[in-house]
């Protein structure tokens, strides 16, 4: 991983990225993360934005400190759009890592096509950016090969691997990643949330990589695809973490904006009566004017 790293910084973008991102931040902090970097913790590394693609980093390690406030061992951890599977490499790369800093176990799981994208059905596909044969898988066989044992590729139509998954995964759903760029793939992607409630953690963090560009907008893409699932479900509502970029050391980074909670409000640890029977004890504040 660490020479995939130094490839991917030779990359221009990235350093557009860092130039834009992170130089305009404090100095201390700049400094500060590059100790971190070479001698922090996982958590560390995570809070300081060190670890490649960040908002997966941040949001396995929050769904695993979620899991573990449960007492759940296990959790799954979901992209739909593996592509080349860059991203689900990575993510296995970071679950591992998740893992012994939290003790949680995590599996990996991804879905594709396995073609490339599909043609885009109309304008709310944003055909302008995104086409057929779009994003194609470059070696599935190698790909696989390289999965550790706790991941897995779904390939297929999403309709169809979704019906599979759904009777084959058994850890909670703790972190789901959508990169399908159209908005009727993110539409049926999204059925993801159709599970029974005690398949996921109460608050599932997720990321969403395309509504970034200054043209996204909510009547195209997966914002539109987001709008609409929120309109049909009563119980389950897909909203931005909120403040997120305040409660982060480094605020000026794009994918702030890109995360989400998928909140599961018939989830049992959200009900009055569990809330009633596991609650020990009252929060009391002080008064330092008395």
């Amino acid at each position: 991983m660490s020479n995939r790293i130094w490839r991917k910084l030779a990359e221009p973008r990235i350093w557009k990225r860092l130039y834009v991102e992170r130089l305009g931040e404090p100095l201390l902090y700049n400094i500060a993360s590059v100790f971190v970097m070479a001698f922090g913790s996982t958590r560390q590394k995570i809070e300081y934005d060190c670890i490649p693609r960040n908002p997966y980093a941040y949001c396995i390690l929050a769904a695993a400190d979620h899991a573990k406030s449960y007492g759940i061992k296990r959790i799954a951890i979901m992209e739909f759009g593996v592509a080349a599977g860059g991203g689900l490499l990575n993510m296995c790369w970071i679950a591992e890592r998740v893992t012994r800093e939290t003790g949680i176990e995590i599996d990996v799981i991804g879905f594709d096509s396995g073609e490339g994208m599909p043609p885009p059905n109309d304008y709310r596909d944003h055909p302008e950016k995104y086409f057929t044969g779009d994003f194609p898988p470059i070696d599935k066989g190698k790909l696989i090969a390289a999965l550790p044992k706790n991941a897995r590729i779904y390939y297929g139509p999403i309709e169809q691997t979704l019906k599979q998954a759904e009777a084959e995964v058994t850890s909670t759903v703790g972190f789901i990643a959508i990169d399908v760029d159209y908005y009727w793939s993110t539409k049926q992607s999204l059925d993801v949330l159709a599970w029974s409630p005690d398949r996921y953690l109460p608050s599932v963090p997720m990321y969403f990589d395309d509504v970034y560009n200054l043209d996204h907008n909510d009547y195209c893409g997966e914002l539109l695809a987001i709008a609409e699932f929120n309109k049909a479900n009563e119980f389950r509502k897909i909203a931005p973490m909120n403040f997120l970029s305040k409660w982060r050391i480094f605020k000026n980074a794009i994918w702030h904006n890109c995360v989400y909670y998928a909140h599961v409000f018939d989830h049992k640890f959200r009900s009055l009566p569990y809330v009633e029977a596991h609650r020990t004890k009252s929060a009391v504040l002080t008064n330092p004017y008395l």
